[in-house]
This record gives C-alpha cells, sequence and structure tokens, in this order.
C-alpha cells in the first residue's frame, strides 16, 4: 500500500464526518506536540513505519511550512504496521488539524490499556476493524450506489439510501456496508 503525508490519503470505507458535526475540541495540545506523542502510542503499540497523512502542505525535508494558512479539509490518518500488517486509525471530527493527530493518539493509548490489562485478545479483535484494507471493487461506485449523475448532493442522497439499506442493523451485511462507504469515498473524490 502506497500512502503519502501529503496529501491526505483518506482509508477506503471509512465515511466523512458531516461538516455541520465538526467541532472545537477540548485538547489544549500544539500540533507538534499531538504528533510527537501519537507516534510515540504507535512505538509503544509495537507499530513500525508510520506515516500521518494531512492536507498540510511539506517542505523537501518533511517539515510543514511555517506560514501556511490551515488547509479546508483538517482530516488526518496515520498509517502503520502491527505484526506484520497494515493499520489505519482516521479522524475528522474536530476543526484543528492537531486535535485530530491528538485524537487518534489517545485511541492508541486507550487501546495499549487493554493490552496491559490482561486482555490482549480483545485487543486483537479490536484491531481487526482497522487494518487498512485494499481497494479491490468489482463494481464501480456508480453501480454500488445506483446513482450516474454528476451532483454531489444527489449522490450523497443515494448513498445514504444505500448505506440504510445495506446497514448490518436493517437486514445488510458487514461486507455490503463496507462496499457502500468505499463508494461513497469514490463518490466524494470524483465528484468533490
Amino acid at each position: 500500500m502506497s500512502v503519502e503525508a501529503y496529501p491526505l490519503c483518506w482509508p477506503e470505507g471509512w465515511p466523512r464526518t458531516e461538516k455541520h458535526k465538526i467541532e472545537y475540541s477540548r485538547f489544549r495540545v500544539t500540533q507538534e506536540t499531538a504528533q510527537n506523542c501519537m507516534l510515540n502510542e504507535i512505538r509503544k503499540l509495537g507499530g513500525t513505519s508510520a506515516v500521518l497523512s494531512t492536507n498540510i502542505r511539506l517542505r523537501q525535508d518533511g517539515l510543514p511550512y511555517a506560514s501556511q494558512r490551515p488547509p479546508e479539509d483538517r482530516g488526518v490518518a496515520v498509517y502503520f504496521q502491527y505484526k506484520d500488517k497494515p493499520m489505519v486509525f482516521a479522524c475528522d471530527k474536530y476543526i484543528q488539524v492537531g486535535d485530530n493527530i491528538h485524537a487518534i493518539g489517545k485511541t492508541i493509548e486507550a487501546l495499549r490499556g487493554i493490552e496491559r490489562w490482561g486482555a490482549s485478545d480483545m485487543m486483537e479483535r479490536a484491531f481487526t476493524g482497522f487494518m487498512a484494507l485494499e481497494n479491490t471493487p468489482d463494481k464501480t461506485w456508480r453501480e454500488v450506489l445506483d446513482y450516474y449523475g454528476d451532483d454531489i448532493d444527489d449522490a450523497n442522497v443515494a448513498y445514504k439510501k444505500a448505506r440504510t439499506k445495506a446497514h448490518p442493523d436493517k437486514g445488510g451485511s458487514q461486507e455490503a456496508f463496507y462496499k457502500i462507504n468505499q463508494a461513497w469515498a469514490q463518490a466524494e473524490r470524483e465528484l468533490g
């Protein structure tokens, strides 16, 4: 799997937070501190080869430009290897990029607690949901969502209808639900 630090490489199948639900956090850390803490949690977990992907433009040396404006899309995703498996955590719940990074770090810290408290088999089960899945669609996103227009709002309506129908609690399956979310991620990229 090839992942770049810039631009943001949002994981396939992960729904995005709706714009009206993005909020300010109560975290009081700088982006640099959040990033260092998150990478430290990955290291403590035993993760390797971490790549933090955001829409923050980077210089040639890999550091962010000092005077750039915050990106419009403030989501973050971190990809890493854990026990020879590709993992991904993503967050776009907060207005600040640093807060989304910090949320991921705190989540990894909490999962590490599961292992420390002696229930590591539960941690392995929890991690299966964070595996970075390869994009192997058998249908186009238009076929999956049954939408063939070019309007993002109409595509979103089709997505929500398909998602409701495919939801496991409504008689659908996890696989069908995943494919719907994967199709929506592709539709968002194509339609903007």
